[in-house]
């Protein structure tokens, strides 16, 4: 009888498809070396190198041969050089919507599969420098003839500490960027340039312990007399605690020393061993008791929908409006519940991470370890261990920003979106895409319901809702019946008149803070403008500071007396007199946050009052200190940007006082409108949600502008019903299809000229006529970051139309040599600034 050997069916792969982090949507063929072609697998990560220099990459399809057809020459095939990943770190199901996000936003799909991984986790390349044999012998005659040029020195530091970094080597020579000098050593021989793979940053952390050998054993000494009462405290201890514990609690627990259970491990009643430790985000947190709360008749008829529609396990799109207050929480933590009940993953979304500590404490008190957080104020070994805890499904939900859209969720069963209509959702730089449409795409692929959640839904979700593309479930009330919150306008131009002269506070919001604060209750003060000043003007000869890289003024920041740009993040120190005239007058002109919380301490010296913005969310456990100090009553007013004006829910809060948001009303963008509304009817939610009734005080020039009008009143659909017809009249989504095209460089005519160029090119791919182009014009910032910035918008009625025509421009101007490189393309930019 002969026995049969198993043999996998299965072609052994000879070369791999490779997408890299770069610039280029195309996929590279490289071999695989016969030592890792058993091991390689799709989604693995892979070293390889592109060009002379050595990337890391990622493993998007695997051939047993080349395919026929192929333009590929074998001995010009390189090899991969590494294989990083035995278990691929990207699944399946992220693979597939990582290749989607780089097909419909025009992406590199090795860029989409660079984010979607957590930070640390990706192999970096070093570039080095070293001195050469031919090197060493220029040092030896330059020194003898007592030449002391930078490019000297520059030899002698790496013929005596060896290689060096390319760009740290280049700091230590006083130099910001790669030095020309540099560059002609080694085009001189006197140096070369080699790159290193440096190591993963990020990995599992793991500590000393110790575990008992054997009880039986460690029974027997307890009657030796050799044992000391230190030991034996150890033993003890170990016992209490299933027999093992980190070499650091044994000691602190049992108060004994190092040597005590060095002692213990010699003699064989201990071993040591290298335990994981997880790096938990909340492990220090007070968790609040998992409350549940009586539902509405519209929450028990909106969570019955989506109940129903879990058990379905189709794809089923919803959009869940609900007024501030109405208890969209409540909804999406039972949706969540339910599709774990059914064995399925949960994902929800939140724009900010302003709204994560609390919501994050509330999850974890109903979920407990299936949960893990996502977001870019955790340290790299915190998402680290979240993202493996939910790749080896140990955890079964996730919570997070934008970024979390790619979390390795097992099975997802719901995704929720809350606040859906937030610009935060968008990408802002490569790779461009939006999380809440990525979202509703995952689900589609998954069979997953997805609930798109807001008081003030985008008018693209409210319009797909009114078109039958997504279910509509709606929440009209608060919750408990409390009424929403009183608004009232505050006419600035009145209180100009009165005063004769521009003022920041109105005498009606001074008063009902005073007048809040007496009542013991807290208020909200929002200024969308962070900073102390918005700039600096001198009055002697009118001179602003500028950005050296950017056409914006500097915001001056008290704090650290800095003048900081917004945009590219140069900072400078504030001037005491001015730079072009030397005059000492110089007058800060605007206010910020900063300002604002300075000036209410003056004015009420009794308020204990926080602040929250960009600049404090840096600070990440001051950041949540104040947000739950707040939530507590442990602060009594607190200033903040439009970060406070979205899900947070401060029982105590009932005064919203919005200082102005007329500069926003003021921005040569189409959503200008809807972003107003939007922010001050979300802030306004924060008044009144307790047992006290809330009241809104806003602060505006423009009383009578439809979109501040609306929101007063809480009135969603007229507000919708107003701005749909200007975007139906001017031709802007959701009737038309957008894409920005933006053009950079250093040079403003070389940008005016690609530019130029780019639109010759568009005009003859669209012959059909079934787009409209606009443009090239500066952009709204002309120049950011030292770059001149000319800008194209393509609307269309078809957007496989407007792909098509774009696709063909971008190959005629690559076809010409432009490189592609200087222009950005953006689909469905959220923002034209």
């Amino acid at each position: 009888m002969t026995s049969a050997v198993q043999v996998s069916s299965e072609p052994v792969p000879h070369y791999a498809q490779i997408a890299v982090p770069v610039h280029l949507s195309k996929t590279f063929t490289y071999r695989l070396p016969p030592a890792i072609q058993r091991a390689a697998r799709v989604g693995s990560r892979v070293m390889v190198q592109l060009g002379t220099k050595p990337v890391t990459g990622y493993i998007v399809a695997l051939l047993p041969r080349l395919r026929s057809g192929t333009s590929l020459i074998e001995s010009e095939i390189k090899d991969v050089q590494e294989l990083l990943d035995v278990d691929p770190p990207l699944t399946p199901d992220v693979l597939e919507i990582t290749r989607w996000v780089a097909d419909y936003y025009a992406a590199p799909w090795g860029e989409v599969m660079r984010a979607a991984l957590p930070a640390g986790i990706n192999t970096t390349v070093e570039q080095m420098v070293s001195i050469t044999s031919r090197g060493r012998e220029e040092l030896t005659l330059v020194e003898r003839g007592g030449e002391a040029k930078v490019s000297t020195r520059a030899l002698r530091v790496l013929a005596d500490e060896g290689e060096s970094e390319v760009g740290a080597f280049s700091l230590r020579m006083g130099a910001t960027k790669t030095p020309k000098w540099l560059r002609g050593l080694e085009t001189e021989g006197l140096i070369e340039r080699s790159y290193r793979t440096r190591s993963t940053a990020t990995s599992a952390k793991r500590r000393r312990a110790v575990r008992l050998v054997d009880p039986e054993l460690a029974d027997s000494l307890a009657t030796d007399t050799r044992v000391t009462k230190a030991q034996q405290r150890a033993i003890d201890v170990l016992r209490a605690n299933q027999n093992g514990m980190s070499v650091s609690e044994l000691i602190k627990a049992s108060n004994v020393s190092e040597s005590v259970v060095r002692t213990l491990a010699k003699r064989g009643a201990v071993e040591e061993f290298q335990e994981k430790v997880r790096r938990d985000p909340l492990s220090q947190a007070e968790l609040p008791d998992a409350e549940t709360f009586t539902l509405t008749n519209a929450q028990i008829e909106a969570l019955r929908e989506v109940e129903e529609r879990l058990r379905a396990k189709g794809f089923s799109p919803m959009l869940l409006h609900g007024v501030t207050g109405s208890g969209k929480t409540e909804i999406y933590v039972r949706a969540m519940r339910a599709a774990l009940e059914m064995n399925r993953g949960a994902m929800m979304l939140v724009p900010e991470i302003a709204l994560t500590p609390i919501l994050s404490r509330r999850l974890r008190a109903h979920f407990g370890d299936q949960i893990a957080i996502f977001h870019s104020s955790l340290s790299k070994g915190e998402r680290f261990d979240e993202w493996s805890r939910l790749r080896r499904g140990e955890a079964r939900v996730v919570l997070g920003t934008r970024s979390a859209v790619f979390a390795p969720v097992e099975d997802l069963g719901v995704i929720i979106i809350d606040e859906e209509q937030d610009a935060s959702y968008r990408q802002e730089e490569s790779p461009f895409y939006h999380a809440r449409d990525t979202a509703i795409v995952r689900a589609q692929k998954q069979s997953a319901v997805v609930i798109l959640g807001s008081a003030t839904p985008s008018l693209e979700s409210f319009h797909n809702a009114q078109a039958g593309k997504y279910q509509y479930l709606h929440l009209p009330e608060r919750v408990a019946n409390r009424p929403m919150a009183r608004a009232e306008m505050i006419d600035m131009r009145e209180v100009f008149a009165r005063r004769k002269k521009p003022a920041v506070f109105s005498d009606e919001l001074l008063r009902e803070i005073e007048h809040t604060h007496a009542r013991g209750e807290q208020s909200i003060i929002l200024l969308n403008r962070r900073g102390y000043s918005s700039f600096i003007l001198c009055r002697s000869c009118g001179e602003s500071i500028n950005c050296p890289n950017c056409d914006v003024t500097l915001t001056y920041h008290q704090s650290d007396r800095t003048l900081v740009c917004h945009y590219c993040n140069h900072h400078q120190r504030a001037p005491s007199q001015c730079p072009a005239c030397g005059s000492k007058y110089i007058y800060y002109v605007g206010e910020g946050t900063e300002q604002i919380e300075e000036m209410l301490r003056k004015r009420f010296p009794a308020l204990r009052i926080g602040r929250i913005d960009r600049d404090t969310k840096s600070r990440r456990h001051q950041f949540e200190k104040t947000l739950l100090d707040f939530g507590k009553g442990e602060l009594d007013l607190l200033v903040g940007t439009q970060m406070l004006a979205k899900g947070h829910d401060f029982p105590n809060v009932t005064l919203v006082g919005v200082v102005s948001v007329d500069a926003g009303l003021a921005l040569p963008d189409f959503r200008a409108a809807e972003r107003a509304f939007q922010l001050i009817t979300q802030v306004a939610g924060r008044a009144g949600r307790g047992e006290l009734p809330g009241r809104v005080l806003i602060q505006t020039y423009h009383p009578h502008h439809y979109a501040l009008r609306h929101a007063c009143a809480q009135d969603y659909r007229g507000f919708y019903d107003e701005e749909i017809r200007h975007r139906r009249n001017h031709g802007y989504p959701p009737f038309v299809a957008l894409a920005l095209l933006l053009v950079r460089h250093k040079d403003a005519t070389r940008a005016i000229a690609i530019g130029q160029q780019l639109r010759n090119a568009l005009v003859e791919a669209n012959r059909d006529h079934a787009c409209r182009v606009l443009g090239p014009a500066p952009a709204p910032f002309a120049r950011l970051r030292g770059e001149h910035r000319v800008q194209l918008l393509i609307k269309s009625r078809s957007r496989k139309h407007m792909r098509a025509v774009i696709d063909a421009a971008m190959k005629a101007l690559e076809k010409d040599g432009c490189d592609l490189r200087s222009v950005t393309l953006e689909i469905d930019p959220v923002s034209m600034m």
